[in-house]
This record gives C-alpha cells, sequence and structure tokens, in this order.
C-alpha cells in the first residue's frame, strides 16, 4: 500500500509566490493541513453564493418590471370604476334636480329606479328621503333580503346613516360612505345626494351600491384575468374580491427563490381613501426553483464540497489512528508502571524474563538486579527456601493452585511481608505458551484486618449477649438452634421450642414440624434463598402465657455463615408499653364521654326550652280535663281526644330525654355495620334545638343508596353534633342577617386516592377561620372560645382517623371575601372486619 500525500506536501509541490511562500514555512504542519483544506472549500461556497447572487439579481429585476406592470394596469381599473361612479352619480344628480323641480313624484321614482337597478347591476337599492329622514320612496333589486329593503313610510333607522346624512345635509354635496358592517348591509357603498327645494334641504336620495358588483362590473376582465384584484376599506379590510395566499415560511426565509405577488392599490375616486382596489400579480413563472442550471450548479458544488470534506475526514482519521497507536502504547506502559500489582514473567526454564515497577518496588531489587535470574531468588527468605523451591517446581509442571497461595517475601533490606501469588499460562499471539505469569500482592494489611475483624466478632458476640431483647437464629426446615444470646436462654433454654412459638403466634412462615413432612414435600419447591434473604422484616405483637409477657417479635430471612437459609427472631418486653396503652386507651374514653357531656351542658338551655313545651301542654291539657269533669262538661270523645294528645306530648319529651342519654351514655367502642341515614337524622334532631335557638336554618342532604360503613354511630353523631353546634357558634359571631343564617350538611359518595369513601361536609355562613387559627386547629387544649376547652375537634379528628378517614377544613370565598367555612371528613367504605377491635384502642388514642 502507498503512502497517501498530505494535503501539505501537495501544496507544497506548487510554487507560490516568494512573500506567500515566506508566510506559508512559517506555519505549523497542522496549520498548513487545515488551510490546504479550507482553500478548495472556502473558493467552492465562494462560487456557489455568486450563481445564487447572479440569480437573485435576475429575479429583483423581473420583479420591478411585473410591480410597474401591475401599477399601470391598477390605474386603469381605477379610472374605469372612477368613470362607472361618476356616471351613476351623475344620473342621481339628474334625478334629484327633477324632484327639487318637482318633476317627479314618488311613482316615477320609483320606475326610475327600477330602470336603472336593472340596467345597473352595481346598483343594490335606491330611496327618496325627506328633509325629516322619512322614506318617501324605495325601490331594491331583487337580490336584496326582505328584511334589508326600506319601505315608504318608514323613519330611517337611527344611528344607520345619521352621520352621512347630517354631512350630505351640511355641504349640499354628493357624499359616499360605508356603512358600518353588520350582517345585514356586508360589501355595501352609499351615496348620499342632497335635495334642495328653494334653496333649502329637503333631504337626500339615497343610493346602494354593492361592492362585489362593483368590482365585477367595474373592473376590466383583462385586469381580472391577469390579478387578484379586490376592493379593501379604509383599515384595509377586504370588502371584495381575490388576494393571493401569503408566503410560506420557506419563502420568508428565501424570498429570492419563492418571491412574493407584486401588489398594489390606490384610492377610487370619489369615494376617496374609505375605498381603495387593490391587485396582485399572479406568479407566472417558477422562479429559481424551477431552474435546471441552478439546480446543476448547486449539485456539483456540494459534491465537491463532499468530496474534499470527504478527504479531510480521511486524512484526519489516519492521523487520529496514529496518534491512538502511540497514545494505547505510552498508557499500556504507564499502566504497567502504576498498578499496585506486583507482575512477574518467567519462560519455560524458570528464568526471570519480565518485572513491573511495581514488583520492584515490593522487593527493593531492581529491573536490573532480577532480569535473568535463576532461582533461588534474592526475594527468597533463607528459612522458607525449601518450601519456594518445591512450590516453583510445582508451578513448572503446571500444577497451580488457581486460589493462588501465601508466601513470605523478603525485601532487600532484610525485613520481610506476606504476600498472595497467583500463578497463570503465559501465551503468545500464536496461540502457544511461552512461559509463565505471576501477580503478586501484598497482603500484610488484610491479614492484619481480618485479626482486627474477628476481635470484632468477639466484641460483637458480647453486646449481644448483653441485649435487653432476646435474639435466637434457626434454620428453616430443622429444629436445630444456630444462635440464642443470655435472654432467650434465661425465657427458653437452650431448645428451638420459644423460637417456634414466637414465630408460630407472629404469623410469619416457620419450619417444618416434623420429618414425615420434610420427606412427603420438598423444602422450599427450589425458591431462590436470595430472594427469600431480600423479603421486609416483618414484625408483631403476641402474648407468651408461660411467661406472662407481651413480646413485640421482629422476624426476618438471612444465609447463615455455612450458605443455609435461616430466621431470626428477635423479642423485646413490651408488657410496660401495653399497660400504659390500655391506660391511655381508658381515658381517652374517658374524654370522649366528657365531651359529649360538656356539649349537652351548652345545649342544657335550649333543651330546658324544648322540654318546656311538651310539658306546658300536657299541664294545660291536664287543667283542662280537671275543669270540665268537675263541671261534669264533657263527653267521652273529648276526653278520649284530649288524652290522647296529652300522651303524645308526653312521648314527645320522652323521646328528647331518651335522644340525649343515647348521646351523653359513655359506653365502650361498639363499631357495627350502620346506616348512614339513621344517624345523620339522629345528629340533626339532637343539634336542632341549639339551632332554633340561634335562629340558623339547617338544609341537610343524604345522598340515596349509601352503603352501610362499619363504624360506631355513636362516635360519629358526636362529630356531626360538634361541627353543626360550631357552625352555629360561627354565624352567631358574625352577626349574620336573617337571610344568610343557613348550614348545609352533605353527605354523598367519593372516590378518593382509588378507594370509595363516603363524605360528610357542614358548610356554614360565618366568619371563617383566620390563618394563624387553621394552623393550630386540631391542637389540644387550643379553642378560639372564651369559655372553649380546646379538645372537641381534637377529639373529632381522632374518632375519624380512627375510623380511617381524614378530616379537612376550609374556608369558602366569595370573591375576595370569606363567606363561610366547610368542615368535611371520610370514612372508607371497605374497612376490613378483622382490623376493627384493634382501631378501638386508636380512637382514644
Amino acid at each position: 500500500m502507498q503512502d497517501s500525500v498530505t494535503p501539505s506536501e501537495l501544496h507544497e509541490s506548487v510554487p507560490p509566490a516568494p512573500w506567500l511562500k515566506r508566510w506559508w514555512r512559517r506555519q505549523t504542519p497542522s496549520r498548513q493541513d487545515r488551510f490546504a483544506m479550507l482553500a478548495p472549500l472556502v473558493a467552492v461556497f465562494l462560487f456557489l453564493a455568486a450563481i445564487a447572487s447572479a440569480f437573485a439579481y435576475l429575479r429583483l429585476e423581473e420583479e420591478d418590471r411585473e410591480m410597474e406592470a401591475v401599477k399601470r394596469d391598477v390605474e386603469y381599473a381605477q379610472q374605469r370604476v372612477r368613470l362607472r361612479l361618476l356616471e351613476r352619480q351623475e344620473q342621481l344628480m339628474r334625478i334629484a334636480r327633477d324632484i327639487s323641480n318637482q318633476e317627479v313624484d314618488p311613482d316615477e321614482f320609483v320606475g326610475r329606479a327600477e330602470s336603472m337597478v336593472i340596467q345597473y347591476p352595481e346598483l343594490q337599492a335606491l330611496s327618496w328621503i325627506d328633509e325629516r329622514r322619512r322614506i318617501k320612496a324605495s325601490y331594491s333589486a331583487p337580490s336584496v333580503a326582505s328584511f334589508q329593503q326600506r319601505l315608504a313610510g318608514e323613519v330611517l333607522r337611527a344611528g344607520e346613516t345619521e352621520t352621512m346624512y347630517s354631512l350630505a345635509r351640511d355641504l349640499q354635496q354628493p357624499v359616499y360612505s360605508q356603512p358600518t358592517a353588520r350582517a345585514d348591509n356586508a360589501g355595501l357603498l352609499q351615496l348620499h345626494v342632497p335635495l334642495t327645494e328653494q334653496g333649502r334641504f329637503a333631504g337626500v336620495i339615497l343610493g346602494e351600491y354593492s361592492i362585489d358588483s362593483l368590482l365585477r362590473y367595474g373592473v376590466p376582465t383583462e385586469v381580472a384575468a391577469k390579478y387578484a384584484v379586490a376592493l379593501l376599506d379604509g383599515n384595509g379590510q377586504m370588502l371584495a374580491g381575490t388576494t393571493v395566499p401569503v408566503r410560506s415560511a420557506a419563502g420568508q426565509l428565501l424570498p429570492w427563490i419563492t418571491p412574493q405577488a407584486n401588489s398594489y392599490e390606490v384610492p377610487v375616486s370619489p369615494v376617496g381613501n374609505g375605498l381603495v382596489i387593490r391587485a396582485q400579480a399572479y406568479r407566472t413563472s417558477l422562479g429559481v426553483i424551477g431552474s435546471g442550471l441552478f439546480w446543476l450548479v448547486g449539485t456539483l458544488s456540494a459534491m465537491t464540497a463532499w468530496m474534499l470534506i470527504g478527504n479531510w475526514r480521511h486524512v484526519r482519521r489516519r492521523l487520529q489512528a496514529q496518534r491512538a497507536l502511540v497514545a494505547e502504547t505510552n498508557f499500556r506502559r504507564a499502566m504497567e508502571n502504576s498498578v499496585l500489582t506486583g507482575m512477574r514473567a518467567m519462560d519455560m526454564q524458570g528464568r526471570i524474563t519480565y518485572v513491573n515497577h511495581a514488583f520492584c518496588q515490593m522487593t527493593g531489587w531492581s529491573e536490573q538486579d532480577l532480569v535473568g535470574r535463576k532461582p533461588p531468588f534474592p526475594y527468597w527468605p533463607d528459612e522458607d527456601r525449601d518450601l519456594l523451591t518445591a512450590r516453583l517446581e510445582d508451578e513448572l509442571q503446571g500444577r497451580t493452585t488457581p486460589g493462588g497461595f501465601q508466601v513470605r517475601v523478603k525485601r532487600r533490606d532484610g525485613s520481610l511481608f506476606d504476600a498472595r501469588l497467583y500463578v497463570s499460562r503465559l501465551i503468545d499471539a500464536k496461540g502457544q505458551q511461552t512461559g509463565w505469569m505471576t501477580s503478586m500482592t501484598d497482603i500484610t494489611e488484610p491479614n492484619r484486618i481480618r485479626e482486627q475483624l474477628q476481635a470484632s466478632h468477639e466484641r460483637f458476640t458480647t453486646v449481644l449477649e448483653a441485649l435487653d431483647a432476646s435474639v435466637s437464629v434457626a434454620p428453616l426446615g430443622s429444629e436445630e438452634l444456630l444462635f440464642a444470646n443470655k435472654l432467650y436462654r434465661q425465657w427458653f433454654g437452650t431448645h428451638t421450642v420459644g423460637h417456634l412459638q414466637m414465630v408460630a403466634q407472629a404469623g410469619t412462615p416457620g419450619h417444618a414440624r416434623s420429618d414425615e413432612t420434610m420427606d412427603e414435600v420438598d423444602s422450599y419447591v427450589g425458591l431462590p434463598t436470595g430472594q427469600l434473604d431480600a423479603v421486609h422484616s416483618g414484625n408483631a405483637e403476641i402474648f407468651v402465657p408461660e411467661l406472662g409477657k407481651w413480646l413485640e417479635v421482629r422476624s426476618r430471612y438471612l444465609n447463615w455463615v455455612d450458605g443455609r437459609l435461616a430466621q431470626m427472631v428477635i423479642a423485646t418486653d413490651i408488657s410496660a408499653r401495653r399497660h400504659a396503652e390500655e391506660q391511655a386507651a381508658l381515658q381517652a374514653e374517658r374524654a370522649q364521654s366528657a365531651s359529649r357531656l360538656i356539649t349537652m351542658g351548652e345545649m342544657a338551655s335550649s333543651v330546658a326550652h324544648e322540654l318546656n313545651q311538651p310539658l306546658t301542654a300536657i299541664n294545660n291539657y291536664c287543667n283542662g280535663l280537671l275543669t270540665r269533669i268537675r263541671s261534669r262538661q264533657i263527653q267521652e270523645d273529648d276526653l278520649l281526644a284530649a288524652l290522647e294528645k296529652t300522651a303524645r306530648q308526653a312521648q314527645r319529651a320522652g323521646q328528647i330525654i331518651q335522644r340525649i342519654r343515647s348521646f351523653v351514655k359513655r359506653s365502650e367502642p361498639n363499631r357495627t355495620l350502620s346506616e348512614i341515614a339513621p344517624m345523620v337524622t339522629e345528629a340533626v334532631e339532637l343539634v336542632e334545638i341549639e339551632l332554633r335557638r340561634r335562629n340558623v336554618k339547617l338544609a341537610h342532604f343524604v345522598a340515596a343508596r349509601l352503603p352501610a360503613l362499619m363504624v360506631d354511630p355513636i362516635l360519629i353523631e358526636q362529630v356531626l353534633v360538634n361541627l353543626l353546634k360550631n357552625a352555629a357558634e360561627s354565624i352567631d359571631l358574625a352577626r349574620r342577617g336573617p337571610s344568610a343564617r343557613s348550614i348545609e350538611l352533605r353527605v354523598v359518595p367519593r372516590q378518593i386516592d382509588a378507594q370509595e369513601v363516603v363524605e360528610f361536609s357542614v358548610r356554614d355562613t360565618g366568619r371563617g377561620l383566620a390563618p394563624e387559627v387553621m394552623d393550630r386547629l386540631y391542637e389540644a387544649f387550643f379553642s378560639t372560645k372564651a369559655e372553649g376547652m380546646g379538645i372537641g375537634l381534637n377529639l373529632c379528628r381522632t374518632i375519624v382517623e380512627s375510623h380511617q378517614g381524614r378530616m379537612h377544613a376550609q374556608n369558602i370565598y366569595n370573591g375576595p371575601d370569606v363567606a363561610g367555612c366547610e368542615f368535611s371528613f371520610w370514612i372508607p367504605v371497605n374497612v376490613a372486619m378483622n382490623n376493627t377491635a384493634g382501631k378501638d384502642a386508636g380512637v382514644t388514642a
């Protein structure tokens, strides 16, 4: 393969100018290569730019010629439209003169208007309007809709042509106008010709043109065929005609490739700037896009640039390969010299042929001292020479140990260190063995660390023995106890009975109980121990009757030192904590009962007033009966009716008392499958007395077909009563008017976090909650009321969370003002039956 010529050598073969030659020699070889590559590439791009500039210049010249033609044709079309408007204006002015001379009556006006509308299709309607803006006569083209026609006797609609009518009256000259664009007059042009009678204003003749027809019949056909002609208003909005689409994004970036259509516009006389005619030239040529010459030049330039770039990249890859080879060689040499593992190569006779820098540093002997030496080597200790000689003979015979072997090595200064040697065959590039390769690692420090780890293990065992928790390890499928600390041995002895008992009571997978089971069923059915070992640890609380203690049991799987899968169980005595939790639950239960008593105490006056009504009715009925019986003025039917009313009032009083007793009665938490509607009804009846006393209206809504909930109905009623009573107090403190004193209670189903729940919400029209109150809303013993104890909402949230629900409070805003507050809580529908017993204690937490 011949050597390729570099760009610098090729460039030097051309005799340059003397000053250029001197400058060229001052450059570095890499810069010469770069210039040699960039010079032809720049020349190609300059050539392409010159061709593109030439095409752009020719295109601009063509656009200028087209623009001149557009201007001429637009001015010609404008003259034609102007003459047509002036002719119609002259005709209307003649009619106006005839009307002023009283030579034309309304019927004749209609006839002449009809003749003009038929003869000139751009005229849509002619109307004769007197000085009082009343239409005396009017004629409209058949194409005009009936609701757009002006009828004789009507008054000109206010605001339609008010300004132009007044302007024609003041100027006494014809006035053109465009009415305000509406759906019924889009594309109209109006002409107001004033009427005079003996020198005074006598009205106007209103002519209405169709701008679309004016464009169609006024613009010459040859102009309309060559251009997109349109009539625009003073704001540039198109009234009639066509337009050329806007240039695409590519055309905006390269206007000389996709030129924009030439456009010219001029006002239409005598209308003025209010009506502008615009013409846009259609593209009649494909421009540069369709020029084969342009694409041919561009393609050749691109191919030339591509070949130059490809040649430059090839040269660069060759230089990079050379540099990479040098760098790889230097890297390997540096790696061999910087590696911490000593490397030694021997031939088949045991002569040292190579040692690296690390090997020399370890032994203290230089490369010149070791290369070419035969055993015994100078780094062998004298006392281990026989052993090392036998080891070397085994190596040369191919009897090597895969895991290596440990030896002692003597440094040049006579000190010794521990080393591990690994021996492998040295294979050349042809696949033949040429000797043996030995790697040596200093393991003095690992040996020291291993001794420290052994001492640490002894200390760790001492710590486990002193723990106040029982620790035991037993393999799965066996009753062997692998490890047990001191506390376990005190509780259960040295057998696995206690370990298996704790595993069984905690409900974790344990051990096979008999040899028959082990014989009949394959142990673990081939399950990988690595996955079981990665399972998270589980914990449970159990009671051990033999010890009379509550234990918290935590267990996990682990791989024992011999590779077997084992289970570790850690048991901690929690009897004192369980006793404290039971006492706390009892105190919280008493707090709930006290909260209900406090609530009924606050409502005592209202309850007394409510009971006073049936008791007063009973007293009145009894006194009336006694009076009529003594006077012997009562019949048996009247007596029975009065007694029935008395019984109903007594029953009503008894119901009030019974409802209050069931609410304040202290009982153990009793969760049952309860319907929602009765709970809401009971709570509403309990708080209804308080609401009437505070003149607050209650509107409650319970959705149909709600599922039953596993709850304690008395606790849920306590939450609803507390929230309703707080809402009434908030409305009372806000001093709302009679129409704004209302509470809304809603119970609806919801879906929150992919679970079905029932939401209870209480919304009031009070003064809301301040930000600082919102942060401490559920804090114990915090209250915004002077006489409040601060345990109501805290207990409410505790009750809701014990039923696995959540409570939320938020202000209701009407714009920037607070219009009330909403307390809501939800209870999940599917509460597990087997969790209710454990959750009852959480109610009082």
